[in-house]
């Protein structure tokens, strides 16, 4: 987000209109210095709505002039000594206030229509600051406070009746290692973004590029991300925006998903 692209802010303002229970944002929110102007202007109609939170390398970082044709040879590389440092602490602290759950590398839970949702998630793979092997350690944590998770500590004075679990992880880049493990570690949905769709698509053959080493097939949208003899539903998506200095689609609009989470017959 830039904080000039008022039609970005007004579209994703007007998602309110059908208020949903739930708000994942997978990331790469900032890309300019000034961008956490445009985030308020976009995202203060959903003030009060539960969320969840991740962020990507540009939340971190801001975008520099490079030549796009480097990623048809491999995923970016990590952001030079030279690239805008950006306010990511202040971009935590605004959807705090909005009341989102900070995911990266940490577990958390909500209470959504009846439905216990726990939440795990990493900080951005694609730089390196995932952090995967702390998540068994903090949905152990995350547990011990809940008291459907153990008998023994449930009040002997209070009725209990059982309750509908959903188990979701949330990272910005979809790299295997961490889809793999998310699956190991119960999720049964994973939400992702980081690879804009590939951004430039053929019509009929799809992306050409994924920024990482998700498979072209799963680059955007929903699938199946199987693991180990387990499988969970994986979300990608293809998001709103571009670099500033690479403000181009092709066969690959903007979008924002929403998703309508059943339970199983």
């Amino acid at each position: 987000m830039a904080p000039w692209q008022a039609d970005k802010q007004e579209w994703v303002r007007q998602l309110a209109r059908f208020q949903p229970d739930l708000i994942v944002d997978t990331g790469d929110n900032l890309s300019h210095e000034n961008g956490l102007e445009g985030i308020r202007a976009a995202l203060d109609a959903f003030r009060g709505i539960p969320g969840v939170f991740v962020h990507g390398s540009n939340d971190y970082y801001g975008p520099q002039l490079k030549n796009p044709f480097k990623y048809f040879f491999g995923p970016s590389k990590r952001h030079s000594s030279t690239a805008p440092r950006l306010d990511d602490k202040a971009l935590t602290a605004y959807f705090e206030s909005l009341g989102w759950l900070n995911l990266n590398n940490a577990a958390g839970a909500l209470e959504i229509r009846g439905t216990h949702l726990e939440f795990f998630g990493v900080n951005d793979p694609h730089i390196q600051a995932d952090r995967v092997e702390a998540i068994p350690g903090a949905l152990d944590e995350l547990r011990e406070d809940d008291p459907y998770s153990d008998d023994a500590t449930w009040p002997t004075d209070k009725p209990r009746t059982e309750r509908p679990t959903v188990t979701l992880g949330i990272v910005h880049a979809p790299y295997r290692r961490v889809l793999d493990a998310f699956v190991t570690y119960g999720a049964s949905m994973i939400f992702a973004g980081h690879t804009h769709g590939g951004q430039v698509c053929v019509p009929g053959f799809g992306a050409l590029v994924t920024n990482c080493d998700i498979p072209r097939s799963q680059v955007k949208g929903l699938s199946i991300w199987r693991h180990a003899f387990r499988a969970a539903y994986l979300n990608v998506s293809a998001g709103l925006g571009t670099s500033i200095y690479a403000p181009v689609r092709f066969a690959c609009r903007p979008e924002a998903t929403l998703v309508t989470l059943t339970a199983s017959e």
